[in-house]
């Protein structure tokens, strides 16, 4: 749809420059078009219609698309109900941007890692598969019905996260049509073919196949997609290992006596706690066990070296690579 208001200046300089870019990289795009000037280059990403720019292209390439299109924009909100809202953050930016610091602060703020440890080596469990997610948002910011005036929205939980975003398939497909093989038919095309052109699509519409995969390599439950009346919703339930271990971790991480940091790190709550780390991780090192109890590694130290004098603890095979032995509870 033509938009007689935004012209070429409107347009930002560095998220053009970003897309040529990703499209480089990507190679989709032939690189003497890339170097023709900016008319010339929307004209070759069919973001022109007549005498105007599309309104894809204030989507694509403006500083904030909310300026021209309402509710072009990402609410994210932390839930500890279904009516109490925590706390909340919004995405603004040029499509590509908000797609990249939306996954960015679902990943570092609101999807909490639950830790484990193999020896030395943290590992952190997500609940979401990265593949999975990015994704979704992909999903749900390219095929969004703009019309609705209305931002993508983003529920985490304790136990979930759901994307919703207004949309409309195609003529007579339901949800099953979604789930199956199906052929590639974007809501708003010029979109998805600059998407495509940068490499952050394929073209053969396996998005919702690609997410389905990606959750059962994972081996995390499978999403749910459910859609009325212009709603689309995507649930990710999260796993009950994951929440297991998440539990875990908090626990591990908690002060068992409510005591402050400046406490007595010798303390024999801090003994039961290294040796229940022990028990349920016995390859666990003395940097997991400081990291997770929040002490320094010296007092690790100090206090396995007690407990193996007491015999409570023994330390088979060598420093690196070995594993603990709880001989007394």
């Amino acid at each position: 749809m033509p938009l007689p208001q935004l012209s070429v200046t409107d347009l930002s300089e560095d998220v053009i420059n970003n897309f040529r870019k990703l499209s480089a990289r990507s190679g989709r795009l032939d690189p003497t078009v890339l170097e023709e000037a900016v008319p010339q280059l929307l004209e070759k990403l069919r973001l022109v219609e007549g005498d105007y720019l599309k309104r894809a292209a204030a989507l694509l390439f403006t500083d904030d698309p909310e300026d021209f299109i309402t509710g072009a924009f990402v609410k994210i909100g932390y839930f500890r109900s279904e009516s109490d809202l925590a706390y909340h953050d919004e995405v603004r930016g040029d499509l590509l941007t908000q797609v990249r610091q939306t996954i960015d602060l679902l990943r570092t703020k609101y999807l909490k890692a639950a830790i484990t440890y193999e020896g030395i080596q943290r590992i952190e469990v997500f609940p979401i598969p990265e593949h999975a997610l990015r994704e979704a948002v992909l999903n749900a910011l390219i095929h969004k019905d703009y019309t609705s005036n209305s931002p993508v929205q983003i529920r985490v939980y304790a136990d979930k996260l759901k994307i919703w975003n207004s949309a409309e398939l195609p003529e007579s497909w339901t949800v099953e049509d979604l789930l199956g093989q199906h052929s590639s038919r974007p809501f708003n095309r010029s979109v998805a073919s600059v998407f495509f052109r940068a490499g952050e699509i394929e073209a053969w519409g396996r998005g919702i196949q690609r997410i389905f995969e990606s959750c059962a390599l994972a081996q995390t439950p499978e999403p749910l997609i459910s859609y009325a009346a212009n709603d689309l919703w995507m649930e990710f339930p999260f796993s009950k290992g994951y929440l297991s271990l998440l539990d875990e971790y908090n626990a591990g991480k908690k002060l068992d006596d409510g005591s402050p940091k400046g406490s007595p790190k010798g303390s024999p709550k801090t003994e039961e706690r290294i040796v229940g780390l022990m028990l349920n991780h016995p390859q666990i090192s003395t940097e997991a066990i400081a990291d997770i109890l929040k002490i320094s590694k010296r007092a690790v130290l100090k206090q396995t070296k007690k407990l193996q004098e007491l015999g409570v603890i023994s330390h088979v095979g060598p420093t690196r690579g070995g594993h603990w032995e709880v001989l007394k509870k």
